[in-house]
């Protein structure tokens, strides 16, 4: 299993990613799964996805540090909980990797191939305050990393009906590359979130991280 990072992330909080390189048959006798995940596993036709099913259920049980697995289960809207955990988690995979993230506070975590396209449905999730934020120079890369902060907050939210380019807003402040580290919101109606935004990059791919910045419990 190459993990390819597993870090601390606003503690007590932690991420990863692994790049998947195992056989299925491999991944499958490192998971034990339960009824449920069995029959969701089942339903997978392709050999890929489910390798990238199990890759992301065997990094989480790593970052977790159990000696025995915990059931990744997902409530009536979508969102995945760990058994017998007060952390919230978030996974995500893609093509030949899986990414994770665990945290106290709502998080989430999207995991993104680069791919020039996303300049054609960009409109779609990018608001026009965002676009102004967008250097000529490194728009694809900016996109991409709006689309996977934008994921990660729909899964931090945990529930339907999020219209990217309106309910959510991405804040990259004075862009420069390489850049780790943004800040972002979610409003729709009464409900109003702020994220701290944490960026990997990878030769082929982008992974992006957020945490709810709650304020401090009163004394």
């Amino acid at each position: 299993m190459p993990i390819q990072f597993h870090e601390t992330l606003s503690a007590p909080g932690e991420w990863g990613l692994f790049h998947i390189t195992e056989a299925e048959e491999e991944l499958a006798a490192s998971v034990p799964l339960f009824p449920l995940e069995q029959e969701q596993i089942d339903r997978i036709k392709g050999s890929g996805q489910r390798r990238e099913y199990l890759a992301a259920r065997l990094l989480l049980h790593k970052m977790s540090g159990r000696h025995e697995r915990g059931e990744l289960y997902k409530d009536n809207d979508g969102k995945p909980h760990l058994a017998n955990s007060h952390f919230h988690v978030s996974i995500s995979h893609t093509v030949n990797y899986a990414a994770a993230v665990a945290h106290p506070d709502p998080c989430g975590i999207d995991v993104q191939r680069i791919v020039t396209k996303i300049e054609r449905i960009a409109p779609r999730f990018i608001s026009d305050a965002e676009f102004v934020q967008i250097k000529n120079q490194h728009r694809i890369m900016q996109m991409h990393l709006i689309w996977s902060a934008k994921e990660a907050m729909y899964k931090a939210f945990g529930k339907r009906e999020l219209d990217f380019r309106e309910h959510l807003y991405v804040d990259f402040g004075n862009y420069q590359p390489g850049q780790t580290t943004a800040s972002a919101m979610l409003r729709k109606g009464p409900t109003e979130m702020v994220f701290n935004l944490h960026f990997r990059y990878l030769e082929e791919a982008v992974v992006v991280a957020c945490i709810e910045l709650r304020p401090p419990a009163v004394q």
